[in-house]
């Protein structure tokens, strides 16, 4: 098989933008939820120090959301993760309740998952090379 021939079997099923191995958009949308990961591990001395909140609370709610960013980050390759990581945004929205500071972080986050979606249209309106 030449390579011509296996370009023309596969652009008959072009991938939308953003799910692609390779992807920049989509390696975004992994780096946003990485960093949301760290900054909601360090969410919990704050809480347990700061606002009283007991040490297996902050664990549990904080260091578990922290591991679903984690393993969201690495299962974007599925369609459905991408529904899955906004509800994700909208639970670390959530943890404000428990560290107030989260609110804004959760929002700002937010903003940059958005901002991911927004940018991944972009490209893929973009003529191909």
């Amino acid at each position: 098989m030449t390579e011509g021939t296996a370009q023309g079997a596969t652009e008959g099923t072009p991938e939308p933008a953003g799910r692609t191995s390779g992807s920049p958009v989509r390696r975004l949308y992994a780096t946003v939820l990485a960093c949301e990961a760290i900054v909601i591990a360090l969410a919990i001395p704050v809480a347990i120090s700061v606002l009283d909140v007991s040490g297996t609370t902050a664990g549990a709610v904080c260091g578990g959301l922290a591991v679903l960013c984690l393993l969201m980050a690495g299962l974007l390759r599925f369609p459905w993760s991408f529904a899955a990581g906004s509800a994700l945004q909208v639970a670390i929205i959530a943890t404000g309740f428990m560290v107030p500071a989260m609110f804004f972080l959760g929002a700002l986050f937010g903003a940059l998952w958005l901002t991911a979606f927004w940018m991944g249209r972009k490209v893929e309106r973009l003529p191909a090379r």
